[in-house]
């Protein structure tokens, strides 16, 4: 949680930190002529983001149930424990004709027998006395560091058929991958068998790993979900873009190799060449970033066959439903409506009231839906308080910015808070724990320093 609260805050610092930002900076464009600029967030932002990290690292984990928290020291962070995995007893085991009870203390404790398939097709834990059968088909769960040497020692061997291209392959030429589900992915709520198919049967999946909450059915009838931990056997060739595709993100304590290494710094080149056109107002934003992607494919950073496939649609279909949403309550008076209520309500209050109350609703917006459609739905809200009122609008769209951003209570407000759900073991109501005052703190914080740096 630390991890996906200070990706958020650090987004809140520049234009092109959140797509809040860049939303009302457009919108500001619109209205005035001047969009805000790239580091217009930061005298707001900074600080914020400063603040919040600060509270998070010294106050905020300790406020998150202990007994879902990690313990582990850095090498360890990324070794997931208790893979889920089916493996079947071969004929020569010695484990055969002996009983599960005996079993468990042969394979020792890094090990553990959760389940054996019935007849039925339904997996239940074996009584100790029950004796062991050959073709037996287990559950286990295992680091595959531990389960590797268990399988040669005791004759197991995984169960469910290896497609045809793997077995074709040379040993060699075949890798064990582990990656995390991630939000949107393509294979998100799909089966194994989807996995097999979408992946061209170049990818195999060993086991799965999840957090928080027991799987108690066959591997093949499994359903992913969002922060799954996999183990897959793929072709070395193929493999690294396959996951890619899939929107999986690999962990690569285990090996893993991400990218071309030798372009890492030619990548790093263009994008921040991108930023200092931005910022120098050589280019506009979406120009000059675009320009840094025509550069990425031709100098093959990203191959083509790429390029659609790390375009987030469900985001671009969200803005493009919200714009006309936005445009609507705009053209049918609704936005007048609401600001002169809100005005009618906050009546010889002073102007930070009015402007924490329109944080407030932002944040609370935030927390339920795509923080990018909050910052479409409020902005013409607050630029019309605002008008209401005859202040500026900077500092109201300001706090539309940093509300938007502000996505601590849920896991569904923000991906990042979503990515680290299931890894973590969270469950929904952990967020808001240290989520609350979280935002709290920046409530305080920012309104005073929106009112400094934009005046009304």
């Amino acid at each position: 949680m630390p991890l996906a609260f200070g990706s958020i805050l650090g987004g809140l610092m520049t234009l092109m930190g959140t797509p809040p930002n860049i939303i009302i900076a457009t919108f500001r464009a619109d209205l005035t002529g001047t969009p805000f600029g790239i580091f217009d967030y930061s005298p707001v932002g900074v600080p914020v983001a400063v603040l919040g990290v600060l509270f998070t690292a010294l106050i905020g984990w300790r406020l998150v149930p202990r007994e879902r928290s990690g313990t582990k020291n850095p090498d360890q962070l990324f070794e997931i424990e208790e893979y889920i995995t089916e493996v079947r007893i071969v004929e020569d085991s010695p484990l055969v004709d002996g009983r599960y009870g005996d079993m468990e203390q042969l394979i020792g404790e890094d090990v553990v027998v959760a389940g054996r398939l019935r007849t039925d097709g339904r997996f239940t834990k074996p009584a100790r006395r029950q004796i062991v059968r050959a073709g037996d088909v287990l559950i286990l769960k295992a680091d595959p560091a531990d389960l590797k040497p268990i399988m040669d020692e005791f004759g197991l061997e995984l169960f469910g058929k290896v497609p045809k291209k793997l077995e074709e392959l040379e040993p060699d030429n075949i890798k064990i991958y582990e990656a995390v589900v991630s939000p949107g992915s393509p294979i998100e709520g799909r089966s194994p068998a989807y996995l097999r198919r979408r992946s061209g049967y170049t990818l195999h999946l060993l086991a799965v790993a999840r957090s928080g909450e027991p799987i108690r059915k066959r591997l093949k009838d499994v359903a992913f979900r969002s922060g799954d931990v996999l183990l897959m056997q793929g072709d070395m060739d193929t493999a690294g873009e396959t996951i890619a595709e899939l929107r999986l993100l690999p962990l690569p304590e285990r090996g893993l190799t991400l990218g071309q290494p030798r372009k890492i710094w030619l990548a790093l080149g263009i994008f921040a060449a991108a930023i200092l056109a931005s910022a120098f107002g050589l280019l506009p934003i979406a120009v000059a970033f675009l320009a840094a992607i025509i550069l990425f494919v031709v100098m093959d950073i990203l191959p083509t066959r790429e390029l659609y496939s790390h375009i987030d649609w469900p985001i671009i279909v969200l803005l493009g439903a919200m714009i006309p949403v936005g445009q609507a309550l705009q053209n049918t008076g609704a936005t007048d409506l609401i600001a002169q209520s809100i005005v009618a309500v906050t009546s010889g209050l002073p102007i930070w009231v009015v402007i924490s109350m329109i944080m407030v609703v932002t944040m609370t917006l935030s927390d339920l839906i795509n923080n990018a459609a909050t910052a479409l739905i409020m902005a013409p809200i607050a630029a019309a308080i605002a008008t209401t009122i005859g202040a500026s609008i900077d500092p109201f769209l300001m706090a539309v910015a940093i509300g938007a951003s502000c996505a601590f209570l849920t896991p569904i407000g923000h991906q990042s808070n979503t990515l680290v759900m299931g890894p973590a073991g969270y469950h929904f109501g952990d967020y808001w724990r240290m989520g609350l005052p979280l935002e709290v703190l920046i409530l305080i914080v920012s309104v005073p320093l929106i009112l400094w740096a934009w005046p009304l």
